[in-house]
């Protein structure tokens, strides 16, 4: 008697990838309930045990703000191109707190997944996604906070005045994401093989932030440096985010299309890497 083998149809078929280009985008949408799960991970696990919870997303930038008033306005005296203290240094802290939260969550992507990536699959690219959104909610937060203050100087201290260049911020916030989501995939995969790098990350982070006009204006530097500070794209980013909502300075187009294509060459950079890296990064965390 013979017997009749019925071809299977499956619904998922795992292949090896081929080349470095071989991404399916497609896949990360199929993906999106595993995506919105590991964001609602993020947010609810980190605060979980904590007295306060959420409400750290408040206190930290605020306590932020007061140290950098005390000791850059108060100590020493540094200038804030007339724009009131507390906006000034808490426009510059929430959307560095973005970069620098999307740049800290996804550098150890294959490190803090290792025991899940070698138990089950799906796209690897979720993981350092969910950080960059979740860390978007929180943005979200602490920018409600700056919102809140800013109106109150509009309406009752009418010593600012809102522009239509506002409309901007969803861009800006953008090619943060866009550059802490690329560097982060760009480190998670270097600290594969060279671990003393997660260390050196924290230290080199507050050192770029030292190097971006987050807690002094770009007009304080003397004309002969400006051209390093404007090689990073950060500074651009941050000076156009301050600009829109205070008009001090006119918004540098130039800048902004250099971290435009700045961001977009990090992006891609990083998902080529973090792609090769995915196929053998079992054999060496």
């Amino acid at each position: 008697m013979k017997k009749i083998i019925e071809k299977s149809e499956w619904d998922l078929i795992i292949r090896p990838k081929k080349s470095l280009l071989d991404i399916n985008l497609i896949e990360l949408y199929k993906y999106r309930d595993l995506l919105m799960m590991f964001v609602k991970r993020d947010i609810v696990t980190v605060y979980k045990q904590t007295i306060l919870g959420p409400i750290w997303f408040v206190v930290q930038p605020i306590f932020q703000m007061l140290t950098f008033i005390i000791i850059f306005t108060k100590v020493t005296h540094i200038s804030t191109d007339g724009v009131p203290p507390s906006l000034f240094y808490l426009a510059g802290i929430v959307i560095w707190n973005y970069f620098s939260e999307c740049l800290n969550q996804t550098a150890n992507t294959f490190g803090d997944n290792a025991d899940m990536f070698g138990k089950v699959y799906f796209p690897r690219l979720i993981t350092p996604l969910s950080k960059v959104i979740s860390g978007l909610i929180k943005f979200a937060i602490q920018f409600t906070i700056f919102i809140v203050i800013y109106l109150v100087y509009v309406i009752f201290f009418q010593t600012i005045h809102p522009s239509i260049s506002i409309i901007l911020v969803p861009f800006l916030v953008l090619l943060m994401a866009g550059l802490g989501l690329g560097f982060g995939l760009i480190f998670s995969a270097l600290t594969t093989k060279y671990r003393d790098l997660k260390f050196l990350l924290q230290f080199g982070i507050q050192l770029v932030m030292y190097a971006t006009p987050i807690i002094y204006p770009l007009s304080t530097i003397p004309e002969k440096y400006k051209f390093y500070f404007f090689l990073n794209p950060l500074t651009h980013i941050i000076e156009t985010f301050k600009s829109v909502f205070f008009s001090v300075t006119e918004i540098n187009m130039y800048g902004l299309l250099y971290s435009f294509i700045f961001m977009v060459i990090v992006l891609i950079s990083g998902i080529l890497i973090f792609n090769k890296t995915e196929k053998t990064f079992m054999d060496t965390v």
